[in-house]
């Protein structure tokens, strides 16, 4: 099972409070910076639990960007793409087991389709994250990698990522690309409407739902849930749903988005 992602490849800046900020004061905190972004997230994940990886996307050409190749390559991902301008960075605020998300994608969302080779998707599953939907010149990148994978006889999957993304030319997008399964939390599939497509709806503690059955988590100690959705998504491609949930409850136990 060969899994290839598009989206993006960024640093996170993981911040675990042990108690809510004060205005105009400090806190005591405990600060990680590793590797993450949606897209990087799944095909590490991808790759811990037993499938093959590849990443494809737009990151900077600086010190940042180094780092996060590096550490998304340890896990055992091959990482394409070009690499120019800046990369992303993501604050990721960790709390009570909540969590708050300050995002710049840098370069990320500056992918275009001609610059994509579509050996990169020769693979069994392509799965996208919603980010890469957004904006252009990444969403009509991502519009030809479906295209490209479909040629080859892949899946298409879609990570629905956040419902602020989701407006009139988002939905158009998505309907057009015509994912064959669709990775969403309640209200993202809320916000998004009807579409004819598989479904894995994500529900936090109370586990996920999928083709309409209802499925309990794991119980873990929640930790930090950056990247649970990713881990999920990865696990149901890689083995079904036992592993996907298997997954969020090892990713949740841990801090930061990865393996």
């Amino acid at each position: 099972m060969l899994v290839t992602t598009l989206g993006d490849l960024l640093l996170d800046v993981i911040v675990r409070l042990a108690a809510p900020l004060e205005p105009n004061d400090d806190r005591e905190a405990r600060t990680e910076v590793t590797a993450g972004g949606q897209a990087a997230n799944v095909a590490a994940w991808v790759a811990a639990l037993g499938g093959e990886a590849r990443f494809v996307g737009k990151r900077g050409n600086d010190a940042a960007g180094a780092l996060a190749v590096r550490e998304l390559s340890s896990h055992g991902v091959e990482v394409e793409g070009p690499v120019e301008g800046r990369t992303g960075v993501v604050v990721s605020l960790a709390e009570s087991g909540r969590r708050s998300l300050a995002s710049d994608r840098g370069s990320a969302r500056e992918l275009s389709a001609a610059e994509l080779q579509p050996a990169w998707f020769s693979c069994d599953v392509l799965h996208r994250s919603g980010y890469a939907l957004a904006v252009e010149p990444i969403a009509s990148a991502a519009a030809r990698a479906a295209e490209l994978a479909r040629a080859a006889g892949a899946t298409v999957s879609l990570a629905l990522s956040a419902a602020t993304l989701i407006d009139d030319g988002f939905r158009a997008r998505v309907r057009a690309l015509a994912p064959d399964l669709v990775f969403a939390a309640e209200r993202e599939r809320d916000e998004l409407g009807p579409l004819d497509a598989r479904w894995l709806v994500k529900r936090g503690a109370a586990g996920v739902v999928v083709d309409g059955e209802p499925f309990a988590a794991v119980p873990t100690e929640v930790v930090d849930p950056t990247g649970a959705g990713d881990a999920v998504a990865a696990g149901f491609l890689v083995g079904g749903v036992e592993l996907g949930l298997a997954a969020a409850a090892r990713c949740c136990a841990k801090v930061g988005a990865m393996p």
